[in-house]
């Protein structure tokens, strides 16, 4: 195929896209296949890493989420102030994008980009704004989830059980010159979420058995990889097309339909979609319009039905359009009709490609108006091998006993061709040993035996000889073909075993039922061909739409009865699929068929019924361990129910009841009581009324914190005038000291978040602490963190309490005394801390005081420093 000028100019729409490019700002987009995976820290690492290169870098919108390790990547970067926006009765912050423009940095950062703006802004998504941006010349880096994709957002739904709410256009990617893939395997993102550095432990929990069960998390990597892997291909079409490169370079699947006209035309445009479908590869009809062409159209709107695109070119010779357009779009894979041959053409185009697309991988649609031929019966022809070897090592055995027949006497030449005849049948089976037999003993014969050069028996012993041979040939050659029969078993059986072990550390691996199934699923297919596995709901078998009525029926009597039922079977024998019980002693759980494609051997029954026996053992497993935490669950359950109900029980029927007296006496008394006593009552009524309040904050508190309501805020707070406004709110703590370091003046937190931890850590030394005993606040710096601590000369707290001091409704006992309480306190102030991007925790005793004294307590909270 010649090659013209033309073809080897650059691609004009490539030099101009190139061209336009130039002038705006260039779009890098971590990817990620999931929260948590490190998109945001990445980001933040890399740019810090071109701050200390020199470049200008700002920090446009960045969600820390409260993830302290993102925090901590930020504390050097300059932030843009967010701007406040009114929506619905509240003040929420949103990205600020005339002062990021106005800025002109020559990084900007911009976290999350499907995210959905307030109204009121110039535009509804933070996608555009960030296109505003890239206009105006600027870089910009940001992050973005694969599930945020308009094309994938059915799919996702469909896998995970969750439709995502804020997605973005597909085009948006096209839009990047550089997308990085933050990956990180199903496990290890797990690991991260059970340890709560993604979410709360509570939320935590519920995500691992929901949108973060391994299934999902696999197939929303698979999809975010082959984006980047599309992504790179596009870059790949572009730089050859703008150097006017030949393809195909290997970079990425791509699947053409060449479409001709005829009645094959569109089975081979739905061959081309599965062929895309299977590879998730773009999918692309062409037609090549030569002077006999015909109406394809059908053919050609198929295909933008099935989500392809379609492409024509005017050219006489069809395999040089077909090869230029398989170049210009480096495709790998390309579908063609057999086509037909007749007297005018002798060549259809699939030969032609076949023998010019060297570059591709050519599949080839059959007529579908053609019949397969019946098949024809295969004739094994017998192999004269065997017999050409026994005979070259009997001639061989003559020569040399000829040659030596004076040394070496007849007799002995007996025993060696009895010894030939032993291990032919031995090597080759019973009908090679009697072969060796009787040609043992023609040659013995007639070399050998006076007369010797003739075929005679003269002697009975020869007769005796000749018996001999037959009888050893036949008995060895039997024997040794059931050695090997016996051989091939135990090597079955030996495989049959390995693999049984080797699933039994798939099957531990396993963590739900559905990849419990799939695994017992994979392992039966590879054994005997197609497989199924059908779990029990209740009393009955899940039904499969796949399976017959018939065979519904043998699989549930399996079910019922534990017997193997189906082909090869005495029930139910003309059933095509054999079903195995799983089963335990504690009854059947379900049943696992295989459909053979050949007779079921005894090793393979067998090792099915062990694959079963281990699936029965391993499902069982699952579902007492989902019980178990289920219970464990209830468990929990009823102590906080128990405790909560405790709490209500004391704290709100004391003040009650010291409210209900001071009312009765004003009552009864009226002025008969001094101005002095009357006072006293009203301010016992007023500090009763406000235990109870605290007492339902610290619920309400809880509830919104259970809930997910509590968002906090990155803003910078002034340490000093919040802590004097915390011991300001807890009366008994005005005497409380403080001490704050010079270099910790202020410090990044939610103000109102904080206020309340102060609070509740002082109401908590309060409590435990002797009247009149110090309390002292303190606050320094470590780092990037600030280290504020709320410390007691108090009653401290047990060894064994210390693990549980933040737990919901817990109180520590003091002898045969608890603490008045609700127990939500310390837990609340946890939750904050968290909220914060911050932690809490508690020691006792103090190190610093005496060891003769009370043991005291000291609450250590950290904080990020402005």
């Amino acid at each position: 195929m010649a090659t013209t000028a033309d073809d080897q100019r650059p691609d004009p729409d490539a030099l101009l896209a190139a061209l336009v490019g130039a002038h705006r700002g260039r779009l890098k987009i971590f990817l990620g296949a999931a929260p948590g995976v490190g998109k945001t820290w990445e980001m933040l690492a890399a740019a810090r890493q071109k701050r200390a290169e020199g470049i200008d870098v700002l920090a446009g919108l960045i969600e820390t989420h409260g993830r302290a390790e993102t925090v901590a990547q930020l504390n050097d970067l300059p932030l843009l102030a967010r701007k406040q926006v009114a929506y619905r009765g509240r003040v929420i912050e949103e990205f600020d994008l005339d002062a990021a423009i106005a800025r002109r940095p020559a990084l900007l950062l911009v976290d999350e980009l499907a995210h959905t703006n307030a109204p009121g802004l110039r535009h509804s998504k933070r996608w555009q704004d960030v296109v505003d941006i890239l206009e105006a010349g600027i870089d910009v880096w940001t992050t973005l989830n694969v599930q945020h994709l308009e094309s994938v957002h059915d799919q996702v739904a469909r896998i995970t059980g969750v439709r995502v709410a804020e997605t973005l256009p597909d085009t948006v990617l096209g839009l990047a010159t550089e997308i990085e893939l933050i990956d990180l395997p199903p496990a290890e993102l797990r690991v991260r979420l059970e340890q709560g550095r993604i979410y709360r432990p509570d939320l935590a929990r519920r995500a691992l058995d929901g949108f973060f069960r391994p299934g999902n998390l696999a197939a929303l990597r698979e999809m975010a990889l082959r984006r980047v892997a599309q992504h790179v291909d596009r870059d790949i079409a572009t730089y050859m097309r703008a150097r006017a490169i030949a393809g195909p370079w290997p970079a990425a699947e791509r699947v053409m339909a060449v479409i001709e006209a005829g009645a094959a035309s569109e089975q081979v445009v739905r061959h081309a979609a599965r062929l895309a479908d299977a590879l998730r590869a773009p999918l692309l009809a062409f037609h090549a319009e030569t002077a006999t062409s015909a109406n394809v159209q059908s053919a050609l709107d198929l295909a933008l039905q099935l989500g392809g695109t379609v492409e024509t070119a005017t050219n006489a010779d069809a395999v040089a359009a077909v090869l230029a357009a398989a170049a210009q779009h480096n495709v790998a894979h390309i579908v063609v009709a057999r086509g037909a041959v007749s007297f005018w053409q002798t060549r259809s185009l699939a030969r032609s490609l076949a023998r010019h697309a060297r570059a591709y991988s050519l599949y080839v649609v059959p007529d579908p108006a053609a019949r397969p031929a019946p098949p024809k019966p295969i004739k094994t022809k017998p192999s004269m091998a065997p017999y050409a070897t026994s005979l070259v090592i009997m001639a061989f055995a003559t020569a040399l006993g000829y040659v030596l027949r004076s040394v070496v006497p007849r007799d002995a030449m007996g025993f060696v061709f009895t010894a030939i005849v032993v291990g032919v049948a031995s090597r080759y089976g019973r009908r090679l040993g009697l072969f060796a037999a009787v040609a043992s003993f023609l040659l013995w014969n007639f070399f050998f035996l006076p007369p010797v050069f003739t075929l005679s028996v003269g002697d009975p012993r020869d007769i005796v000889a000749l018996v001999v041979f037959l009888a050893v040939g036949l008995l060895t050659g039997t024997l040794a073909g059931r050695v090997r029969i016996e051989a091939e078993a135990a090597r079955s059986r030996i495989d049959a075993l390995r693999r049984v072990a080797l699933f039994g550390r798939t099957l531990a691996a396993a963590t739900d039922l559905a990849s419990l199934s799939h695994a017992i699923e994979g392992e039966a297919a590879s054994l005997a061909g197609g497989a199924i596995v059908l779990m029990a709901d209740g009393a009955d078998l899940v039904p499969m739409p796949t399976l017959s009525e018939a065979e519904h029926a043998a699989a549930d009597f399996a079910f019922r009865n534990k017997i193997e039922t189906g082909v090869g079977t005495i029930t139910l024998p003309s059933v095509a699929w054999r079903f195995f019980p799983l089963a335990t002693e504690a009854g059947s759980l379900g049943v696992l068929g295989v459909r053979p494609t050949g007779a079921l051997t005894e090793p393979m029954v067998q090792a099915l019924n062990a694959l079963a026996d281990q699936g029965a053992m391993a499902t069982e497993r699952l579902r007492l361990a989902a019980r178990a935490a289920e219970i464990r669950a209830q468990a929990k359950t009823q102590l906080l129910r128990t405790a909560l109900l405790s709490s209500l029980s004391h704290d709100l029927r004391t003040p009650l009841t010291g409210i209900s007296g001071a009312a009765q006496t004003l009552i009864a008394a009226g002025s008969a009581i001094t101005e002095a006593v009357r006072l006293d009552l009203l301010a016992s009524i007023v500090q009763d009324v406000g235990r109870m309040t605290r007492f339902l904050a610290n619920i309400t508190g809880m509830a919104r914190i259970e809930t997910g309501e509590i968002i906090a805020r990155r803003d910078p707070v002034a340490l000093p005038a919040l802590i004097e406004a915390a011991v300001a709110r807890v009366p008994d703590a005005f005497h409380a000291g403080v001490n704050i370091a010079d270099e910790v003046q202020t410090v990044i937190a939610d103000p109102s978040l904080l206020e309340q931890i102060l609070v509740n850590c002082l109401e908590n030394a309060v409590k435990y602490a002797p009247t009149g005993s110090a309390i002292s606040i303190a606050a320094r710096r470590d780092g990037a963190w600030v280290i504020i601590t709320v410390a007691d000369e108090g009653i401290g707290i047990a060894p064994a309490d210390l693990p549980r001091v933040f737990d919901s409704f817990f109180r520590a006992e003091r002898g045969d005394r608890v603490a008045s309480g609700t127990g939500l306190g310390l837990a609340i102030a946890r939750a904050f801390a968290d909220a914060m991007g911050g932690s809490i925790e508690a020691m006792s005793p103090r190190t610093d005081l005496p060891r003769d004294g009370m043991p005291g307590t000291m609450i250590t909270i950290r904080v990020l420093s402005a």
